[in-house]
């Protein structure tokens, strides 16, 4: 949030007031929604289904409860993310190396766990939610820093 680099991640919808009402309208409620769906897999490859793909849009749309963003709830769920990001860190790094370990193995060890959950495991969005990789990067540049601070912290209190 300090920097800008995120402003532009999520578009405005066109008509967004009209989409919203049409949402509200149909019976939309908070959950996760793919569009167009198939009934099933044999549905998937008829025709009709494959027209509708053509005919677009689809995607992938996620919907909140009403009411303003619960940034506290989201901050308070984050750390707790962060809490178990750094535990299996700790958990790797206490496996694999002794008390007294120099300060740069024991932030590589860390780095490299706390790098895969922060970094590495933002791909999926882009594989499987169609986010746009430039996007994706951007977290994965994120996940570097939340990784590279986990390091450095836990080669700074590292028993000796």
């Amino acid at each position: 949030m300090v920097l800008p680099i995120h402003r532009n991640d999520l578009q405005k919808l066109p008509n967004e007031d009209a989409v919203i009402e049409a949402l509200r309208a149909a019976g939309v409620s908070k959950g996760d929604y793919m569009f167009p769906r198939a009934a099933s897999m044999k549905d998937a490859h008829s025709p009709e289904m494959t027209a509708k793909f053509e005919r677009g849009p689809a995607g992938l749309m996620s919907v909140f409860p009403p009411g303003p963003p619960r940034m506290m709830v989201g901050l308070a769920l984050w750390a707790l993310f962060c809490l178990v990001i750094s535990v299996f860190a700790a958990y790797l790094a206490g496996r694999t190396l002794a008390p007294g370990t120099h300060y740069l193995a024991v932030f590589r060890v860390a780095g490299a766990a706390a790098f895969l959950a922060y970094g590495i495991g933002q791909l999926p969005d882009s594989i499987w939610r169609g986010q746009a990789w430039g996007t994706t990067l951007k977290h994965v540049a994120d996940g570097l820093v939340y990784a590279l601070v986990t390091a450095g912290v836990f080669g700074w209190l590292w028993p000796a």
